[in-house]
C-alpha cells in the first residue's frame, strides 16, 4: 500500500473523507509557498498537491492563473517544484504534483518520474493526459513507484470512466462540474452521481474537486466521496492577505474549517 493509499485508509478508519489541498509551487514565493503548504498540513490537510506552474493553464480559472503567473514571474522552475515537494513531504503528508502534460514531456517522461520519486513525491495528477495516450507515462510511473491520478467529469462516458479507472493507481479525480477551476457558491450537482458511476467500476478512492471553498461544502462532498480537494479557496485567501503572516493565519483557518467539515460529513466511504 502506498503512502497515498494509507492516507485514504486512515481517513476511512476515522469515518471521514480525506482533505486534499492544492498550491502551485513558488506562490507567492518559494519559501512562503513551502511555509503555507506546511501550515495547511499542520491545520488538518491530509494530502498535498503541488502545482507545477505552466504558462498556458487552459483548464485553470482566474484565481489559479493569477497564482501561477506570480510563481512564473518569480522564476519558478522544475527544480523549485521538486524542492517544494521534498519540503512538504517531510511533514509526513503524501505529496503529489499536478502538472499539464507538456512540461512533463519536455523534461522527459522517465526523467520527470524518477526525479519526482527521488524528491519524495508519491504521485502525479495529469489533468490533460488521456489514458489511451499514456503508455509511456504508465511505464515511467510504474518504474519510479509513483501513483497515477487521472480525471473524470460529469460528461465522461462510461467507457471513459472505465479507461480512467483502469489506468489510475492513486485516486480517481472527479471534477464536480464542467469548466475551469475555481471556488463556487455550490458544488456541481452532478458530482454525487459521478462518484457513484466511478465506484461502479473501481474500488479506488474517489476525490471530488472544483468548487469546494467552505467547511459546509466540504461536509456535503464528504457525505459521498473519499476525498475533498480544495485549491482556489486557499489561493484566494493568500491573494487577499496583506502579508505573509496574515496569509499563514488565513490558510490555517481555512484548513481547520475544511478539516472540521470533512469530519462532519459522515461520509459513505465504507467498502
Amino acid at each position: 500500500m502506498s503512502t497515498l493509499h494509507e492516507a485514504f485508509a486512515r481517513a476511512r478508519r476515522e469515518g471521514r473523507a480525506a482533505l486534499i489541498g492544492y498550491l502551485p509551487s513558488g506562490f507567492p514565493s518559494q519559501a512562503e509557498g513551502i511555509a503555507l503548504a506546511t501550515a495547511m498540513v499542520e491545520a488538518g490537510v491530509d494530502i498535498v498537491e503541488v502545482g507545477l506552474p505552466y504558462s498556458d493553464p487552459l483548464m485553470d480559472g482566474p484565481v489559479i492563473q493569477a497564482a501561477v503567473h506570480q510563481a512564473l514571474t518569480g522564476g519558478s522552475s522544475l527544480a523549485n517544484v521538486l524542492a517544494t515537494v521534498e519540503a512538504v513531504a517531510a511533514t509526513g503528508a503524501p505529496t503529489l504534483v499536478m502538472s499539464y502534460w507538456n512540461p512533463i514531456e519536455r523534461v522527459g517522461v522517465g526523467s520527470f518520474a524518477a526525479r519526482l520519486a527521488r524528491a519524495g513525491g508519491v504521485g502525479v495528477i495529469t489533468p490533460d493526459l488521456p489514458p489511451d495516450e499514456a503508455d509511456a507515462w504508465l511505464e515511467a510511473t510504474t518504474s519510479a513507484g509513483l501513483d497515477r491520478v487521472f480525471l473524470v467529469a460529469p460528461s465522461s462516458t462510461d467507457a471513459r470512466i472505465g479507461a480512467v479507472a483502469g489506468a489510475t493507481t492513486g485516486f480517481v479525480y472527479a471534477a464536480s462540474t464542467m469548466g475551469v477551476t475555481g471556488a463556487r457558491a455550490a458544488v456541481g450537482a452532478g458530482a454525487r452521481e459521478l462518484v457513484a458511476r466511478v465506484r461502479a467500476v473501481t474500488d479506488l478512492p474517489v476525490a471530488v474537486g472544483l468548487g469546494v471553498s467552505t467547511g459546509e461544502q466540504a461536509a456535503q462532498v464528504a457525505g459521498y466521496a473519499d476525498g475533498v480537494i480544495v485549491g482556489s479557496a486557499f489561493i484566494q485567501r493568500i491573494l487577499d492577505a496583506p502579508d505573509h503572516a496574515a496569509a499563514l493565519v488565513a490558510v490555517r483557518a481555512l484548513a481547520g474549517e475544511l478539516a472540521a467539515g470533512v469530519r462532519a460529513g459522515s461520509p459513505a466511504v465504507t467498502r
